[in-house]
């Protein structure tokens, strides 16, 4: 049977990099593996940046967006059937960062997919620094997706003090308390710079499987409560699209923005940029796209658009 891997995590997390890292880890040990890029967005930037892994071991897949959620499992259950009949030998699944992880094991346990596929890991993907005082649907969020993993593996460790990453596996327990759910294991927490990763580390991840933990379930439409806006053909040069996005940030008129991810073009050189309220990371990349999305809870898209004429 094809293992399914899923690697969870909320918006900003890092979780395109750590799988660009576990699938070149899973490439070079000779499996043949299929990523599912599986958004709600309709413009999907993550499966841009990971195009440097297809090959004839890597194939690379999107599950549409900008639909319901029925809509949405329906694609991914489709997704996962073309894929199965392809021979992989592991399937990696990169959600949304509003993802529920519950629709997950929900589709893994449908007919025909129970004949194909087996569970292997469920990673969640955690920024060291994470954003303090979320609100309680974004907390239910991060409870969801750190109950179900097997490790719960810690991004941007070397730019993050060990204070400020106590505090953030407190934030963690406080989230999981606050849906009845039980309190980390150290075990299960992996705290390593990601440069230092070993062969020894990836073959620990390889094998860390899930948990058959739960929290209370909190009934509310992620969609409604979520938003992502998204802006086409802005051509901004670097300093102007960073001015603009700190300055969205700080306007509190414009919402909770949590995330804004996109491209711009440099001397034509395309180049990724993703940026929260605390942290910034821009890296060179062969293709892009003129896009840009920005990402939170309670958006006002007429002020944001203002920011974009």
């Amino acid at each position: 049977m094809v293992k399914v891997d899923l690697i969870t995590g909320f918006l900003g997390s890092g979780k395109t990099t750590f799988i660009k890292k576990y699938a070149q880890y899973l490439i070079d040990q000779g499996y043949r593996i299929g990523i599912i890029e599986n958004d709600f967005g309709a413009v999907n930037v993550d499966m841009m940046l990971l195009q440097d892994l297809e090959s004839e071991n890597c194939e690379l897949e999107m599950v549409a967006g900008a639909c319901d959620k029925d809509c949405h499992q329906r694609r991914f259950k489709t997704k996962l059937i073309s894929m199965g009949m392809r021979g992989f030998d592991r399937v990696l699944v990169e959600p949304s960062g509003i993802f529920d992880v519950e629709e997950f094991f929900d589709v893994l346990h449908e007919e025909p997919l129970t004949n194909w596929y087996e569970i292997g890991n469920v990673f969640a993907i955690v920024d060291a620094s994470l954003e303090k005082n979320l609100s309680k649907e974004a907390s239910y969020l991060l409870a969801s997706q750190i109950v179900s993993a097997g490790k719960i593996i810690l991004s941007k460790v070397d730019t993050t003090s060990k204070g400020r990453i106590v505090e953030t596996i407190q934030q963690m327990n406080d989230a999981l308390a606050l849906f009845h759910g039980k309190p980390l294991l150290q075990e299960r927490l992996k705290i390593k710079k990601w440069d230092e990763m070993t062969q020894e580390d990836y073959q620990e991840l390889l094998n860390s499987q899930y948990t058959n933990d739960y929290i209370e379930k909190l009934w509310f439409n992620q969609n409604d409560a979520f938003q992502s806006l998204y802006y086409m053909n802005n051509r901004f040069n670097q300093d102007e699209f960073i001015q603009k996005i700190n300055h969205i940030f700080k306007d509190q008129d414009c919402g909770h923005v949590m995330r804004v991810k996109g491209f711009y073009q440099k001397e034509k050189h395309w180049y990724e940029i993703n940026m929260t309220q605390e942290d910034t990371s821009i890296q060179e990349i062969n293709q892009g796209q003129d896009v840009i999305i920005v990402m939170g809870e309670e958006l006002n898209k007429n002020k944001i658009d203002q920011y974009f004429k």
